[in-house]
C-alpha cells in the first residue's frame, strides 16, 4: 500500500513538471505572433506651391471668403421687348407719294427730325413727316416712290433708354412671384447679371403655355439688352445673410473630403469645410474657413490636379 502511494505521488510530480515545461517552452519562450497589421496607403500631399504666374496662366480665379447672401431663387425665361409706353407709330397726315426718305431702321433720331417727305394728293404740296419723340427707328414701312396713307404707319420709333423684360411664369410658380420682387437678368453675354424689379404681373395667362407674364423694366446698359432676344432671369424669393460664404465652383472632393483650396503666399492648402445653406452660386461655410481667407474659385480643379500630380511624382 505504501509503495502504491509513493508511485502515485511520483506520477503526479512528473505530470506537474511536464506541464511546467510545456508552458515555459510554448507560452513563455516561444515568440509571440500578433495579427497582421494592414499597411496604410500613402496619402496625397495636401498642399502645393503655385506662384502668381502659374495661377494666372491656369486661369485660376482667387476670391476672399467673407460675408454674403444665400438666395432662394426661381429660374425664369423671357424675351426683351421695346418699352411700349415709349413707342410711337408715325403715320402720314395725308395720303400721297413718298418723294424722299431720310431715315432707315436703326437710325437714332431727335424729336422734330425729318423722317421722309411726302407729296400730298389732297393739297398737291409736299409735307415733312417728322419724329414726334427722340429714339431709334425700329421699323420702316415705306420706300421712295411708294404710295402712303393714314391707314398704315410709315415709321415706328422707340425710346430704347428702357426696355421691357417679359418673363414667363408657370402656373405652379405664380403664387411665389410678387410685385417689386428683385430679379437678376442674365443677357448671356459674359457680363454680370442686371438687377431690376418686377413692376407688372399679367392678370391673364396664356392657354398654350399655361403661364403668365411678369414684367421688369430695365434701363439699357451699353446695348446689352436688345429687343427680340431671349434672356434668362432669376427671381429672388428669399435672401439670408451669412457670415462666411464661398462660390460653389471652389468646392472639390479630395481624399474623400469636401475641400476648398486656401492660398497663403504661394502655397495652396486643401482645407476641409462644412457647409450650411446654398443657392445656385454660393454656399454658406459653417467651419473650415475664416473671414479673409483667399481661396481658388473658378478652375479650382487645376489646383487639385497639381496635388495629385505631386503625389504621383513622390511615389
Amino acid at each position: 500500500m505504501k509503495q502504491f502511494v509513493r508511485i502515485s505521488l511520483a506520477v503526479l510530480v512528473l505530470a506537474g513538471v511536464a506541464t511546467g515545461v510545456y508552458y515555459y517552452v510554448f507560452r513563455v519562450e516561444a515568440p509571440q505572433v500578433s495579427a497582421p497589421q494592414k499597411s496604410e496607403p500613402r496619402g496625397q500631399p495636401s498642399s502645393v506651391i503655385m506662384g502668381d504666374g502659374r495661377v494666372k496662366a491656369a486661369g485660376i480665379e482667387l476670391e476672399t471668403a467673407g460675408a454674403g447672401v444665400i438666395r432662394a431663387t426661381l429660374q425664369l425665361n423671357g424675351t426683351i421687348q421695346p418699352n411700349q409706353e415709349k413707342l410711337v407709330q408715325v403715320t402720314p397726315r395725308f395720303a400721297g407719294v413718298v418723294r424722299d426718305v431720310h431715315k432707315r431702321i436703326g437710325d437714332v433720331v431727335q424729336k422734330g427730325e425729318v423722317l421722309a417727305v411726302v407729296d400730298s394728293n389732297q393739297s398737291l404740296t409736299a409735307y415733312e413727316l417728322k419724329a414726334p419723340i427722340a429714339g431709334t427707328v425700329i421699323d420702316r414701312q415705306t420706300t421712295l416712290g411708294e404710295y402712303v396713307s393714314e391707314q398704315k404707319p410709315a415709321f415706328i420709333i422707340a425710346d430704347l433708354s428702357t426696355v421691357w423684360v417679359d418673363l414667363s411664369v408657370y402656373r405652379r410658380d405664380l403664387k411665389n412671384v410678387r410685385l417689386d420682387d428683385k430679379v437678376l437678368v442674365d443677357p448671356e453675354d459674359g457680363g454680370p447679371p442686371i438687377e431690376t424689379r418686377i413692376s407688372y404681373i399679367s392678370p391673364i395667362g396664356a392657354s398654350e403655355t399655361q403661364s403668365a407674364i411678369a414684367r421688369a423694366v430695365v434701363t439699357m446698359n451699353q446695348s446689352r439688352l436688345r429687343p427680340g432676344l431671349f434672356v434668362k432671369a432669376r427671381a429672388i424669393l428669399t435672401e439670408k445673410p451669412v457670415k462666411i460664404s464661398i462660390k460653389l465652383v471652389a468646392l472639390q472632393t479630395f481624399q474623400e473630403r469636401q475641400v476648398v483650396f486656401v492660398r497663403t503666399g504661394d502655397n495652396f492648402e486643401a482645407r476641409e469645410v462644412a457647409l450650411g445653406e446654398r443657392d445656385d452660386e454660393r454656399a454658406e461655410v459653417l467651419f473650415g474657413l475664416a473671414e479673409g481667407d483667399v481661396y481658388a474659385a473658378r478652375n479650382s480643379f487645376i489646383v487639385k490636379s497639381e496635388m495629385v500630380k505631386a503625389a504621383d511624382q513622390s511615389d
